[in-house]
């Protein structure tokens, strides 16, 4: 996090053009002593640091600093990230203030390179057909990264928050597709560049957090989807569930539990056939 800061004040006019940097402690044991001291003794930069009452996880986080948050456009990252090029708070006002097919551009989504390599992070690139589209420089998409995008305060006050029944994943989608349902874009561009600190070799993998991304990823099939689409996101993410956590029957059991409930726990709000038509043109990959 400290690293974070200190490169936030070496961004181009970062002084002028942000209004506000809010570090919310989302219940961590870690001693962030050194971080607020260093917050301290740059004034030039509008640095809040707020405690969360509890891990409120990532939906009900991100909700939790929307809240406290006043900027008309807010930047969302992650603590293990650094932003790439100091232009890209420049860049980031020029990129929403172009259309996208006459459409209004609710979410900026960043081109992240792994910090130590500078390679692309796959996981994080807005779009399933990477050879594709890697090499583009701008493009329509249908999704974001989640700890890597710029987002227009309106969309929440139109359409609410993130859902706060999604604990970890997925949640991106959700609000991806109420937000296209609602006439807006979401356009991926790079020339705002984040460098993540991950390891290349990705985490390691927990059962729960793969039983979330399961049954998140159904939730959001079942309410916005055709319901061919709910029934083949529920396979085949069962399908990764039990290839990431080699074979966990159990789990695996329990998980199709809670997937066959979302019919009766879940309303439906199946997307426009304009929201549709958008999705197909972006070549969006909705079977899982």
């Amino acid at each position: 996090m400290l690293a974070l800061c200190r490169n936030i004040t070496t961004l181009n006019r970062a002084d002028e053009l942000l209004e506000e940097v809010l570090i919310v402690n989302n219940a961590s044991t870690k001693d962030y002593t050194q971080v607020k001291t260093y917050i301290n003794t740059q004034p030039q930069i509008k640095f809040r640091y707020i405690d969360a009452p509890e891990n409120l996880g990532v939906a009900r986080g991100r909700n939790f600093a929307i809240g406290m948050s006043t900027a008309p456009y807010l930047i969302m990252l992650d603590d293990d990230a650094e932003m790439g090029n100091a232009d890209c708070l420049e860049n980031l006002v020029k990129a929403f203030d172009e259309p996208e097919e006459n459409r209004k551009v609710a979410i900026i989504s960043f081109k992240v390179l792994y910090f130590d390599s500078r390679e692309m992070q796959v996981n994080c690139f807005p779009h399933k057909q990477f050879e594709q589209y890697k090499r583009k420089h701008r493009f329509a998409t249908y999704y974001y990264a989640g700890g890597a995008h710029a987002i227009r305060r309106e969309v929440f006050e139109q359409l609410g928050r993130y859902p706060e029944d999604f604990f970890y994943g997925m949640e991106e989608y959700d609000l991806g597709y109420q937000i296209i349902d609602a006439g807006y874009a979401i356009r991926y561009d790079d020339s705002i560049v984040m460098l993540h600190k991950e390891s290349p070799l990705g985490r390691k993998t927990k059962k729960e957090k793969q039983a979330m991304l399961w049954i998140n990823k159904s939730k959001v099939a079942w309410r916005y989807l055709p319901f061919p689409y709910f029934l083949s996101t529920a396979f085949m993410w069962s399908l990764e569930y039990l290839r990431k956590t080699k074979l966990d029957i159990i789990g695996w059991i329990k998980g199709w539990f809670s997937v066959l409930a979302i019919p009766s726990k879940e309303k439906r709000n199946p997307l426009k056939p304009a929201t549709m038509d958008y999705l197909r043109k972006t070549e969006a990959r909705l079977w899982y």
